[in-house]
């Protein structure tokens, strides 16, 4: 037979371990909700390139390539889209386009086996005297394609958006972005995509 002292401790014990449990509970979801509505977010899970809110709306453009011919965002589903719309490739800035063109080549390329699901948009001439990597679709501007992309005439220089398979236009790199940061939103937004 238990004494009344013995069931005393045991009722301590098993109250302090209920305490202890929802404090664990109740206390890690308080401080998730601390967290999460301060803005922290794990650096992993923080895109690199500039998250446009809202969203630029391309799906019902329909671009032209350089060729006249109608380049459709419906025929390739699930493909993500680079788009490079540099101002001017001429003879002055033509090192800057060439830099641009094999930093964005090279981004594909290191797409590896998932590079078909890019697509690389040249939007505007080439620079003088290089023709265009064949994984490179060239497009006419217009005023459609201007429309949607966020800050396209940045003094700055030229910038690069990141388009989603429907048509949306979601992050926007900076003239002068490090390639590397836009391989990595990309390489993360295909494995979820």
């Amino acid at each position: 037979m238990t004494s009344n002292h013995e069931t005393n401790a045991v009722r301590r014990r098993n109250r302090g371990m209920l305490i202890a449990l929802f404090l664990m509970f109740f206390g890690g979801m308080l401080v998730a909700g601390i967290l999460r509505f301060s803005g922290w977010r794990p650096e992993g899970s923080k895109n690199k390139g500039e998250l446009l809110q809202p969203y630029g709306d391309l799906r019902e453009y329909a671009p032209t390539l350089a060729d006249g011919g109608a380049y459709r965002w419906k025929d390739s589903p699930r493909t993500w889209r680079i788009v490079a719309m540099p101002r001017d490739c001429d003879a002055a800035r033509a090192a800057d386009c060439m830099r641009l063109l094999a930093d964005l080549d090279k981004v594909w390329q290191l797409m590896g086996k998932d590079a078909d699901r890019v697509h690389v948009l040249w939007a505007g001439a080439a620079p003088t005297g290089v023709v265009l990597p064949q994984e490179v679709h060239a497009l006419r501007v217009d005023d459609g394609l201007r429309a949607g992309l966020a800050r396209w005439n940045d003094a700055a220089g030229d910038a690069v958006w990141l388009l989603d398979p429907n048509g949306f236009v979601v992050l926007r790199y900076a003239p002068g972005f490090d390639p590397g940061d836009l391989r990595t939103d990309l390489a993360r937004l295909l494995k979820i995509n």
